[in-house]
């Protein structure tokens, strides 16, 4: 069944039942952390790296009509064809209109987060194509019908242990053997004749190069190089914002976006693309399209969500979120999950069926520090929740609550009072154990987690007693 962020506070109590989605999200998400944090103390150049790879971005916004048109003059020169679509809709339908032309009965796809925004695999299903994921946990994720749960590494949620299985009862010549080097092995006899008899290769582009009209993949796999080669048309379908306006611009968020991702200076694989084939190159594609997207992107221009345009699919944000850490992506219901996907889904749908997710969030700001391009997630959650309230889309007991809270506030002695009862409630309650397993109004965290007994009085009094120390 398909979740959706409708359905959000379902999937969550069914994500924290699930032992086994714990236990895969603790290694990753805790190694990713650890890498991270190494290469980053590395490279003495980080802070400079991130203010400019935050001014380029902005000034290619500012920009973005002008560097889309030249990015359009370029590779068209270069033997590409360029498309344009506002909606996932006609984005598709100019994918499976080429496939049609091209009378393409296999696709291979390499991993793309857009792809999945705009439907593709549903449009090549609908279309008859059959679709061939290279990346292996796409691969993976396939053959187990799931959807990405993050955008980086789409197969998060499941353990090498569980992919073995899964290997042994999909693959043609599975490994007997659950450790991860055979694994990989065994996906690859299962891809490697896939990949030279597809009609059409289908990718995404990390980056756009407006004055020489390439588009950039970065891979870890080389399932990129190998997608787009051997067929004879590579189709190409990225978000308009993946402009910046020239190779040196680039480079610098070259240097950002593996450390970032996953903890390394580089990625194995960095690939330009310049057009198709030409007369006396060895390989390559004879015909390229390239299917630029807009999908809400130029509504976000206008609005308090323009630095979300600046965002360049690191998933650092979700690696350091504890909300995902202890949920993973599936729970949100939506192809972005996470910090940056409680703000990226509502601008593309809307602010109602997607309520939950700016209030998945417990502001401490941890996407912001460790974001490469500096966008103030925390900022547009906070208020994104407030256009909630303004839209009386916020539940009626929270509005309540906030209206009680208002009125207590503004009563600075009756607010300490009941501040102080409260706390000698909580401790008195916790006095036997040392934490508390259920407190009145207090149903929704101690549901899944224990709250720790208190401190000695509230903070306001702590403060007072060490000021006078």
């Amino acid at each position: 069944m398909k979740l959706t962020s409708q359905d959000f506070k379902a999937n969550v109590k069914t994500a924290l039942a699930d032992p086994t989605l714990k236990i895969a999200l603790n290694r990753t998400t805790g190694l990713l952390q650890r890498r991270r944090a190494q290469v980053i103390d590395e490279f003495a150049e980080y802070g400079a790296a991130r203010e400019a790879a935050e001014k380029i971005k902005d000034h290619t916004l500012d920009n973005l009509e002008y560097y889309l048109t030249q990015f359009e003059e370029n590779a068209t020169a270069a033997g590409a064809t360029i498309h344009w679509a506002r909606t996932p809709q006609e984005a598709t339908g100019i994918v499976t209109e080429i496939c049609k032309a091209e009378g393409a009965k296999t696709a291979t796809r390499v991993k793309s987060m857009l792809g999945e925004e705009i439907g593709i695999p549903e449009a090549l299903a609908k279309a008859g194509v059959k679709r061939i994921e290279t990346d292996l946990a796409e691969h993976i994720i396939q053959l187990a019908e799931d959807p990405p749960s993050h955008i980086v590494m789409p197969a998060m949620h499941k353990t090498h242990e569980q992919v073995a299985e899964l290997f042994r009862e999909k693959h043609a010549k599975p490994s007997n053997s659950d450790d991860v080097a055979a694994l990989v092995e065994s996906a690859r006899h299962e891809l490697r004749q896939k990949f030279l008899d597809a009609d059409i290769g289908i990718s995404g582009a990390n980056f756009l190069i407006a004055d020489n009209g390439s588009i950039v993949t970065v891979t870890n796999e080389g399932n990129a190089e190998l997608t787009v080669t051997p067929p004879k048309t590579h189709i190409v379908t990225v978000g308009i914002e993946k402009i910046v306006p020239s190779m040196e611009h680039a480079t610098v968020f070259l240097r950002l976006l593996s450390r970032a991702a996953i903890g390394a200076e580089i990625t194995q694989y960095t690939t330009f693309y310049n057009g198709p084939k030409r007369k006396g190159d060895a390989d390559g594609p004879e015909n390229m399209h390239i299917v630029l997207v807009d999908n809400h992107r130029t509504e976000m221009l206008g609005e308090f969500l323009r630095p979300m345009l600046r965002c360049i699919r690191c998933g650092a944000c979700m690696n350091h979120c504890p909300v995902y850490a202890a949920i993973g992506g599936h729970a949100y219901g939506a192809v972005y999950p996470g910090p940056m996907g409680s703000v990226l889904t509502p601008a593309m749908l809307d602010l109602k069926s997607t309520k939950d997710l700016p209030n998945a969030c417990t502001l401490n700001g941890r996407c912001k520090e460790v974001c490469p391009v500096n966008i103030p997630l925390t900022d547009m959650l906070r208020s994104l929740r407030a256009k909630q309230f303004e839209r009386d889309l916020t539940p009626p007991v929270t509005r309540y609550a906030l209206a009680g809270w208002g009125w207590l506030a503004r009563r600075p002695r009756l607010y300490h009072l009941t501040t102080s009862l409260a706390m000698l409630a909580m401790r008195v309650w916790s006095m036997n154990r040392g934490r508390i397993r259920w407190f009145p109004m207090a149903g929704s965290w101690t549901r899944s987690r224990d709250l720790p007994q208190p401190e000695l009085g509230t903070f306001m009094q702590q403060y007072k007693r060490r000021g006078s120390k």
